[in-house]
């Protein structure tokens, strides 16, 4: 609940909705949520926090960029193709996307065209860790890079398609189709995992030392160690479509503006997103999260 705000600050707090600032002084993050404009009504897929700047794509090769979340900037991506994915490492952003598309950058404003030789596949997830690029797609498709530019073919073990894969504790891991799990060391090596459940998993996130998994029908998963995984309860059959870290909790988005956190991620409490547009992706940074979604859709916790 909001702190009551002392009567002295009352002016100064009128001076800075008037001119437009409209944030909540007292909020905690992730729980009062404000709209924001993106300049755009093509869906926003996904999001990231990196160099100062929130870097948000999607539709049609949509790419937004931003100092706070609040104050969005269009990019030339270079590609009419979705981009579903995004991160940073390495010293620049690669964005991912359908019919096998990559596109890097430096800062986030000039954006290069790359080759990852699955042709007409869509690759959906991407993440960077232990100085390599990892990318994974539909049949099972995961690539490599060291620099985002020259991309190998590796054997996953699944023909089911792989929505998201992260890096944390040393390891990659990925997850995807009716509820598969994937752990490897090294992007190359990859070992099956069970979870015990056939629900799709959209996404996940390495926080606090645990990986966290979301899905549909309220699916949320835990490990510490990215080989056993905890069913936790969501209070939701909603379908969730991604997770992230930042403040001391976790902050997961999904259909129906869906927002849910949880600090120790046993007991999840639902928030008011004020939408019911579906939420696609969600990123910490700059001390607020920031999430996005259908209709470029933009909200912001401080």
């Amino acid at each position: 609940m909001a702190q009551m705000i002392p009567f002295r600050y009352l002016f100064l707090l009128a001076l800075l909705v008037f001119a437009g600032c409209g944030e909540n002084l007292s909020a905690s993050p992730g729980v009062d949520w404000t709209w924001r404009g993106s300049g755009t009504t093509k869906f926003l897929y996904d999001i990231t926090y990196a160099n100062g700047q929130f870097m948000a794509v999607g539709q049609n090769g949509t790419i937004r960029t931003s100092p706070n979340g609040v104050n969005w900037t269009a990019r030339g991506s270079g590609t009419p193709n979705e981009l579903f994915d995004v991160t940073f490492g390495g010293g620049q952003f690669v964005a991912v996307g359908s019919f096998g598309a990559i596109v890097t950058s430096p800062d986030g404003v000039n954006w290069t065209m790359e080759t990852s030789g699955t042709v007409g596949s869509p690759i959906t997830g991407i993440a960077y860790g232990g100085d390599l690029y990892v990318a994974v797609g539909a049949a099972g498709a995961i690539r490599t890079s060291p620099d985002g530019v020259n991309w190998a073919a590796q054997t996953s073990g699944t023909t089911n398609t792989l929505y998201s894969i992260t890096y944390g504790g040393g390891q990659f891991v990925a997850v995807g189709m009716n509820g598969t799990i994937r752990t490897s060391p090294d992007g190359v090596n990859w070992t099956e995992r069970t979870a015990g459940i056939a629900n799709h998993l959209n996404s996940l996130t390495y926080g606090g030392g645990r990986f966290v998994a979301v899905g549909n029908n309220g699916t949320i998963l835990t490990s510490p160690d990215g080989v056993n995984w905890t069913a936790q309860t969501s209070g939701t059959t909603a379908t969730l479509n991604d997770i992230t870290y930042g403040g001391g909790q976790f902050v997961v988005v999904g259909d129906g503006g869906t927002i849910l956190i949880s600090s120790d991620v046993v007991s999840w409490t639902a928030q008011t997103s004020g939408t019911e547009e579906n939420l696609f992706g969600v990123a910490y940074g700059g001390g607020r999260f920031v999430a996005v979604g259908s209709k470029g859709i933009v909200l912001t916790s401080p």
